[in-house]
């Protein structure tokens, strides 16, 4: 069953042709992995599911409800959240802060700065923040200031940040760019614990590891186009993946 069906889209700035007819369905419950080479149109893809931009063409929809057209907290509310390639945190809040304001917004419908005025009777909203850096980790943490974190731990706290936001779908936009190589298998491991609680993952990751550590179906995009869908291990030999995304290089 599809949680998220892509049926037709193109996107076209000014000539280019960034999406070219992309139909995708993702089934509920499963990692799905997005992969191309650069320029294939992946982040232009992810940002039409999240509402910053709008395709030419086509439909999106989520549970059978359109995200075309919808600001981004609504979508958020419908139960999609996106990791962002670079952190998108409060550097100068704490970590319990930072988990607290997407629990406001999705309370609220958009985070209100005098939200903060009435925090001290917010047990509830207190409780889930907690929940959710205990869910990776950083409970420990959580009165230390979100600036003074490593890389790997800035993206632990924003998957904190979307995962107390009780998403159904999680997008993530290559989740382990510019980590080292043990930070990235301590995100592996993460995302796989988050696998566990049934909610259905979309990843645009450029790292094979990751991918293939992850994935339970992929995508491949070149040109603006799906040029190939499969298991993982139909991918890794599938001569017009080696060819689009290796130059003909085995995965």
């Amino acid at each position: 069953m599809s949680i998220l069906s892509v049926k037709n889209v193109n996107k076209r700035f000014a000539g280019l042709q960034a999406l070219d007819e992309v139909n995708i369905e993702v089934e509920a419950g499963i990692v799905h992995a997005i992969i191309g080479p650069n320029g294939a149109g992946k982040s232009t893809l992810l940002n039409c599911f999240v509402g910053r931009l709008m395709p030419d063409t086509g439909s999106v929809t989520f549970n059978g409800i359109s995200l075309l057209g919808k600001s981004p907290h609504e979508i958020n509310q419908a139960g999609v959240s996106r990791v962002f390639q670079t952190p998108e945190i409060f550097g100068d809040l704490n970590l319990l802060e930072n988990v607290m304001i997407p629990t406001f917004a999705r309370r609220d419908g958009a985070f209100k700065i005098n939200a903060w005025s009435a925090v001290s009777d917010e047990n509830d909203i207190e409780a889930q923040a907690l929940s959710s850096l205990e869910d990776v980790g950083l409970i420990d943490s959580a009165r230390v200031t979100a600036s003074q974190l490593s890389r790997g731990d800035k993206r632990r706290l924003e998957l904190a940040m979307c995962l107390v936001q009780q998403p159904k779908l999680l997008l993530l936009d290559e989740p382990t760019a510019g980590m080292a190589r043990a930070d990235t298998n301590n995100t592996i491991d993460l995302l796989k614990t988050i696998a566990e609680k049934d909610i259905t993952m979309i990843i645009i990751e450029h790292d094979m590891h990751v991918v293939f550590s992850l994935a339970e179906r992929i995508s491949v995009l070149a040109q603006g186009t799906v040029i190939v869908e499969g298991l993982p291990d139909e991918i890794k030999g599938h001569p017009k993946v080696q060819e689009a995304y290796l130059g003909g290089a085995k995965l």
